[in-house]
């Protein structure tokens, strides 16, 4: 059985929803909460396998407690079911680590499936919401000199070519002088350099480090 929260703060929505989701022979709707704070509550007592959250909700919003449910360590996966579609937000569920986005106009054979696929530890987003995904990481690919270097990696090619050592770039990131070492090392290989010297070259000839 898929124990499964529901936080939105429209009653009417979420008594729909509530009552879609109890329809289903697997799943059960363990707590139904109207604040982002309820909802952490009740997910902490109740330990449900899948809350299902909206983004705007009083008293702490949907990504919010998404966030603290991975912060504290708990099993609970979040799906974030909302009416916003924008690039902002759903990068920004992605960073606290949600595991699926879906928009409230899918169908309710959509919503369901991605309560249980996320309950399974898929990841899942609507259609629309993929392609938006999809055209985003497209364009940092295309307009990042070095597109097989991640994020951080490619923060860290940056701080060399501005003549940073190490030490500098740890304290300036907020990580260990190991940590740093291994994006370094990670860097040289993805370039396919011999050192750190020949890294900071093809960064500077890229246009970094000015």
């Amino acid at each position: 059985m898929i124990r499964v929260l529901v936080a939105d703060d429209h009653p009417m929505f979420v008594s729909g929803l509530s009552a879609l989701l109890a329809a289903e022979e697997d799943l059960a709707v363990v707590a139904v909460c109207a604040t982002g704070a309820e909802a952490l509550r009740e997910a902490v007592a109740r330990q449900p396998d899948v809350a299902v959250l909206d983004v705007n909700m009083p008293d702490g919003d949907g990504l919010t407690v998404t966030a603290a449910l991975r912060s504290q360590g708990l099993a609970t996966r979040a799906l974030i079911l909302t009416m916003y579609d924008d690039d902002e937000n759903v990068l920004a569920a992605l960073r606290a680590g949600a595991y699926g986005y879906a928009l409230k106009g899918s169908g309710p054979e959509e919503i369901v499936s991605a309560v249980r696929a996320v309950a399974r530890g898929e990841a899942v987003f609507g259609a629309g919401i993929a392609a938006k995904l999809l055209g985003h990481f497209a364009k940092a690919a295309s307009t990042s000199p070095f597109p097989q270097l991640t994020e951080r990696e490619h923060e860290v090619l940056g701080l060399l070519a501005r003549g940073m050592d190490n030490t500098a770039i740890a304290r300036r990131l907020g990580v260990s002088g190991k940590t740093v070492r291994n994006h370094v090392s990670n860097v040289i290989t993805k370039l396919h350099v011999a050192d750190r010297s020949g890294a900071v070259i093809k960064a500077r000839e890229a246009g970094l480090g000015g």
